[in-house]
């Protein structure tokens, strides 16, 4: 085979691993059009039987129609509250715990991940009536810190999961040197193991925005006012007060699924859509490292 050959066929694979991930890519936001479209038709029409390519650009008013209608702005606001305090808090005390169980001694560091595992087992239902009675005693109830607080316990043991595992990996040379230039526990994780875990902190901060801000148990829990109500509290009100009218649902879902649409794209920007940041930060991570698991 000729060199000519053999750079038209490179060429031609990687035409083809492009048209496959634009497929696999249109595959996944088909409904996130759909749900565009739907959101611009005209109030009062049942949703369209087949997909519809080109949107209603007059039915833009739904979304006007829609702020007026519940107090969507108010409950965008809360959510947002939420969200300021409940992420930074996720990812500071995930990092600090999964960073304090990379540091333990191998019998103590295997309990606490059999612990961690546990923990994820348990049913959130099972923690409700425990939370209720702790955050009504703290006078928490019926404010936006009783959705804030879980964050302070790291939200969830996965999250933990996932930066013990990453910390593990440290070269623990890398660490022992910095020792021996006086670091302690804190400067440790701060300028070397929390740069490094840079994926991980993002990754955490995605999931850690989506489940609060998805959250529609916590608030029927713990909040009664309804100014102190959040989005999904309103989605929920506004599905009740009509079932039908599923333009305004639409463009309920829309104003739900845009801020996490845009953190991820914002995200991108640190990630890079062609992983170079993940293969940067597994290299400088692949060390040698001893651990138990």
């Amino acid at each position: 085979m000729s060199s000519e050959q053999h750079r038209a066929l490179r060429g031609l694979a990687r035409a083809l691993r492009f048209l496959l991930r634009l497929a696999v890519a249109g595959l996944f936001l088909l409904p996130l059009w759909w749900v565009l479209v739907a959101s611009l038709r005209p109030l009062g029409l049942p949703p369209s039987p087949t997909l519809e390519w080109l949107p209603d650009l007059e039915g833009w008013r739904n979304y006007a129609r829609l702020f007026e209608t519940v107090p969507l702005a108010n409950q965008l606001r809360n959510s947002l509250f939420v969200e300021l305090f409940a992420v930074p808090l996720t990812v500071l005390t995930a990092s600090w715990a999964g960073f304090a169980m990379a540091l333990s001694r191998p019998p103590l560091q295997r309990r606490l991940v059999i612990l961690a595992v546990l923990l994820m087992m348990v049913p959130t239902t099972a923690l409700w009536l425990t939370r209720f009675l702790l955050f009504k005693n703290l006078g928490l109830i019926d404010t936006p810190w009783a959705l804030i607080l879980p964050a302070v316990a790291g939200t969830s043991s996965f999250y933990v999961l996932l930066y013990f595992w990453t910390f593990r990996r440290l070269p623990r040379e890398m660490l022992e040197a910095a020792r021996l230039d006086g670091a302690g526990a804190f400067t440790l994780w701060a300028r070397v193991a929390m740069p490094l875990a840079r994926p991980t902190s993002l990754t955490v901060a995605v999931l850690a925005f989506g489940y609060y801000w998805s959250d529609l148990t916590s608030p029927l829990l713990y909040l009664r006012s309804e100014a102190n109500y959040t989005l999904p509290v309103g989605l929920q009100v506004l599905q009740q007060m009509d079932s039908t009218n599923w333009s305004l649902l639409m463009a309920a879902a829309v104003v739900m699924l845009l801020p996490v649409l845009l953190l991820f794209l914002i995200l991108q920007r640190f990630l890079g859509f062609d992983g170079q940041l993940f293969r940067d930060w597994t290299a400088r991570l692949g060390g040698s490292s001893k651990g138990p698991y």
